[in-house]
């Protein structure tokens, strides 16, 4: 028997990730009344274990559409609720002739958002081991530190009138009401983004849509080098991880190469990239793995994966951690679930790890096709 007295608003979203926080953001400047359930006293998933590294200009379709939507969005956040981001760019770093004909295609394809740049100018911004030959620089992407970044989105919404329940877990979704672990709640509209834990909701939608839980392996090291690194960091592992790099011909090739000479790094999904903290810290990574429940048991060997390519590119002899952390993210076929598995109950998600770069240009569509 649901409360009468229970609390009511337009809007409901369950789930205070980037997502989540995005919807809110949305359905906020429509003036509407929005309520937020998270079930951890702040968010602690997917939205803050990341590099903070909104990389539009390497996506395709419509992840390169939002992405270019929700860096306009960042930093008008970021104004307004007071935390860093900055267009730092991104930088590409080829290290093989096979890298640079990427580099060298993706360029021509993204025109004056991706321009090439030499071993010399490469070096300018970093220092790198050796075999470097050149690279690209994306000058419009942007970076952000999660950390601060998500905790200072929630704050500012909440001084906006969004009503958060913290520590609140929701046991049942249905048309109008959520039923949680306090009380019942009425919305006209409900937002369901909690990212890979979809399933936990609607095993049947999460199913039909090959959802999955992507697991990964990141740290936060010493700078061997000292010294500011403003743009986030990517090699030729990553650009068999973006969309964007997909178009290129030569990109057979390259992946051809690097399957050949370390499969091994191939088979655990190492993207090697990098971004630093406001604290001169790196945070470096990650490997990717994929189930539906992820084993509980960490392989060391990923970590020690990740460090030892890492130092390589850094050319440091090693490399000194701080921090170690397993993230998890939804991961489907599909790279945006956004779905209506009964009326006035809307699921969004994206599933292709890129939350922080597309979210808020994923959730303006979202909300208003749900407020239409």
């Amino acid at each position: 028997m649901t409360n009468p007295d229970a609390e009511s608003a337009d809007v409901l979203v369950v789930g205070a990730g980037i997502v989540g926080l995005a919807c809110a953001y949305e359905a906020a400047e429509r003036g509407l009344s929005v309520v937020v359930v998270e079930r951890d006293a702040r968010a602690t998933g997917a939205s803050v274990r990341n590099f903070g590294h909104a990389c539009a200009t390497a996506q395709s379709g419509k992840a390169l559409g939002y992405g270019r939507v929700a860096r306009e969005v960042w930093l008008r956040l970021a104004d307004a609720a007071g935390f860093w981001a900055e267009r730092t760019g991104t930088l590409m770093v080829a290290r093989s002739s096979e890298e640079l004909a990427v580099l060298e295609e993706f360029s021509d394809l993204r025109g004056e958002e991706a321009q090439m740049v030499t071993a010399a100018e490469v070096a300018e911004h970093a220092g790198f081991g050796a075999g470097v030959v050149g690279g690209a620089w994306l000058p419009q992407d942007l970076r952000v530190d999660p950390r601060e970044a998500v905790a200072k989105i929630a704050a500012y919404l909440q001084a906006r009138g969004v009503r958060f329940h913290w520590n609140t877990t929701a046991h049942g979704i249905e048309p109008g009401e959520v039923t949680t672990s306090r009380e019942t709640l009425h919305a006209d509209q409900i937002v369901v983004a909690t990212g890979h834990d979809v399933d936990r909701h609607f095993p049947q939608l999460a199913a039909a849509h090959g959802v999955q839980r992507c697991a990964l392996r990141m740290l936060r090291v010493e700078n061997p080098g000292g010294g500011a690194i403003e743009p986030a960091v990517q090699t030729g592992f990553s650009m068999l991880r973006y969309g964007g790099f997909a178009e290129c011909p030569s990109l057979p090739t390259l992946r051809d190469r690097l399957t050949r000479e370390t499969p091994d790094l191939v088979a655990i999904g190492l993207n090697l990239m990098f971004t630093q903290r406001p604290d001169g810290t790196l945070t470096i990574g990650d490997t990717h793995s994929y189930a539906t429940t992820p084993a509980p048991f960490e392989d060391e060997e990923l970590d020690a994966a990740v460090l030892r390519e890492t130092a390589k590119l850094l050319g440091a002899e090693r490399l000194t951690v701080r921090e170690r952390w397993r993230g998890i993210y939804a991961s489907a076929p599909e790279p945006f679930l956004d779905a209506t598995p009964v009326k006035g109950v809307r699921v969004a998600a994206v599933t292709a790890g890129v939350g922080m770069t597309t979210g808020f240009g994923f959730a303006r569509e979202v909300m208003t096709d749900v407020l239409a």
